[in-house]
């Protein structure tokens, strides 16, 4: 596929979205917004891509929505009826969260390898991953408070399920930067590597031990976690019930367990 604002490459089951805007460090415009969801439809959509890895060209991983799309928001929504004109920035306002949601949606975990800057709109995004890689540079801020706005694509929802609520808060209500070492320190990235080469290398030997996993357990498996996440542990239950009395027997089952009784490694099909 084509891109002006990201680049895409798909090997031995991994799938690279790449942000690439370094000139503008990798800011959020409009075709960008487009761009990335147009990528996740193509991993989930496509079934030799089993695991996506998300990270940015150029020195930093994203600076968060660029300022002449946030300038041109008043033109796009312009109508005569304040009405219609508030109905319309609601609904740019969804799509915004639609793109970001994308990532949730694909049922191909999403590694976010983040180095640099990460501002604004590229936390919205990486609170979307299923897992965060951070080199020691990196940087996260909630930026929005500072721009006098409230942060609308998802941030607010979802951090406070990912570090504990008093954290959340004051990140939101500061905007203050918060490092690598502090983001590792409550679980907000899984590790942090000294280098961003050491970030690529290690978020790739990951992504390939997913890759390796069977497609239909790891999709199953993502599944249920965003499932319980918004549902008690009773409905948890009853949803992964009926998803394995669907999806337990399949040929990946029987790979898995012929591979373990002939002591081989498992060969699972798309």
């Amino acid at each position: 596929m084509s891109y002006e604002t990201i680049e895409t490459s798909l090997d031995g089951g991994v799938a690279q979205i790449r942000l690439n805007r370094p000139q503008k460090a990798n800011a959020l415009n409009r075709t960008m917004w487009d761009e990335i969801r147009r990528a996740f439809e193509w991993v989930d959509e496509t079934p030799a891509a089993r695991v996506a890895v998300l990270s940015g060209a150029g020195p930093h991983f994203c600076s968060g929505i660029d300022l002449a799309l946030l300038a041109s928001v008043q033109q796009a929504v312009a109508d005569p009826c304040p009405g219609r004109a508030r109905e319309a920035l609601r609904r740019y306002i969804l799509d915004l969260q639609d793109t970001v949601t994308s990532l949730e949606r694909c049922r191909k975990p999403v590694l976010a390898a983040i180095h640099g800057a990460c501002i604004g709109g590229a936390v919205d995004l990486v609170c979307c991953a299923d897992m965060r890689y951070a080199a020691a540079d990196t940087s996260f801020q909630v930026k929005e408070i500072d721009m006098g706005m409230t942060a609308d694509v998802g941030t607010l929802q979802r951090l406070p399920r990912l570090v504990r609520d008093g954290l959340a808060r004051e990140l939101a209500y500061t905007g203050r930067v918060m490092g690598a070492a502090e983001a590792r320190e409550v679980g907000f990235v899984n590790r942090v590597f000294d280098t961003r080469e050491m970030l690529a290398a290690g978020v790739a030997e990951i992504a390939a031990a997913i890759a390796a996993k069977s497609p239909l357990s790891i999709r199953g498996t993502k599944e249920m976690l965003l499932y319980t996440r918004d549902h008690s542990v009773a409905d948890g239950l009853e949803h992964v019930a009926t998803w394995n009395a669907a999806m337990l027997m399949s040929a990946d089952l029987e790979e898995a367990v012929g591979a373990a009784m002939a002591r081989r490694g498992a060969q699972f099909r798309d």
